[in-house]
């Protein structure tokens, strides 16, 4: 029996796992979990000038969903598929599952369907018609720093991401929020300085806020290392469009060969982009940098006091 859980699952925060564990409950012994999102997102396909700016590139939402999902389906986002009436994308979906529907579990504004007019209604009647139940899940609060309670949506990601507010973030996502991407050619100019740094093609997904982060980088060959992260326009030299730019720590890996794929998360926001008037003035404060950097990936990758190996 299956358990199937439909939508976009940008960021796949905690409000998505809920859903995908929801699933698996549903789904019963013996039983799989589906999620079904969607390549490009439909608003992307609709040319609607709200597209959001997505979280997490198509194989990172992959992996992550991976993580509770027996499988993802992922369908092509076509022009004929958006203009389905909601009974006939339904149809058309459970045409493509591969053993017999037990469960569909969304959130209790998910819609769908040509125009969205499919509704939770729409799905309950769906599932009657074929004896499969439609759970409803509550939506998913999050407390932040400050107290404040937030749902756990893809756009309070994004705008706590635009914020810098990492921390914050990785409350919502249920981990730190990470960059992930293809290393590839930059001015060059980190090495000449003795600080030389990967620049990220990120595959679509959204710049956090300008600013100076510390995090973890985990390499090719699955070390993790301190790593510092610079995002903005890089104000002190010739500025650029913003880039994401990440030195190892302590690592004598080249960055000469390009194309390879690096992730680093971001576990704390040291400081906002700022313009330095020498040279000698902003290494300095890269100085500092590096050393605030060192302090927080030891409280991650040190264990605590006391720990067994």
């Amino acid at each position: 029996m299956l358990g199937v859980t439909i939508g976009n699952f940008d960021g796949v925060h905690l409000g998505h796992r809920a859903l995908l564990d929801l699933a698996r409950e549903a789904a019963g012994p013996g039983g799989a979990v589906v999620a079904v999102t969607f390549e490009p997102a439909p608003a992307v396909v609709l040319g609607l000038p709200e597209a959001p700016r997505i979280l997490t590139a198509p194989e990172r939402r992959r992996r992550l969903l991976e993580a509770g999902a027996d499988r993802v389906l992922e369908l092509d986002t076509t022009p004929d598929l958006l203009a389905l009436e909601p009974e006939a994308f339904l149809d058309d979906l459970l045409a493509r599952l591969d053993g017999p529907l037990a469960a569909i579990v969304e959130g209790p504004d998910f819609r769908f369907g040509r125009g969205r007019s499919g509704s939770i209604e729409t799905l309950r009647g769906f599932g009657a018609a074929r004896d499969a139940r439609v759970v409803v899940a509550d939506e998913r609060r999050i407390r932040l720093a400050d107290g404040l309670e937030v749902p756990a949506r893809s756009s309070v990601v994004r705008r706590l991401l635009d914020l810098g507010r990492v921390e914050d973030a990785a409350r919502v996502l249920g981990r730190p929020p990470s960059l992930v991407g293809r290393v590839v050619s930059g001015d060059q100019r980190g090495r000449t300085i003795g600080i030389p740094t990967a620049n990220l093609d990120l595959e679509g997904a959204m710049l956090p806020g300008d600013g100076v982060y510390a995090g973890i980088a985990t390499l090719p060959d699955g070390t993790r290392r301190p790593a510092a992260v610079s995002i903005g326009s890089k104000p002190t030299f010739i500025e650029t469009p913003r880039v994401a730019e990440v030195h190892v720590l302590d690592w004598d890996g080249t960055l000469d060969d390009y194309g390879w794929r690096i992730e680093t998360s971001l576990d704390r926001r040291l400081r906002g982009q700022e313009r330095y008037d020498s040279l000698d003035a902003f290494l300095a404060q890269l100085d500092r940098d590096l050393e605030q950097v060192r302090r927080v990936a030891a409280s991650i990758l040190q264990p605590p006091t006391g720990a067994t190996s």
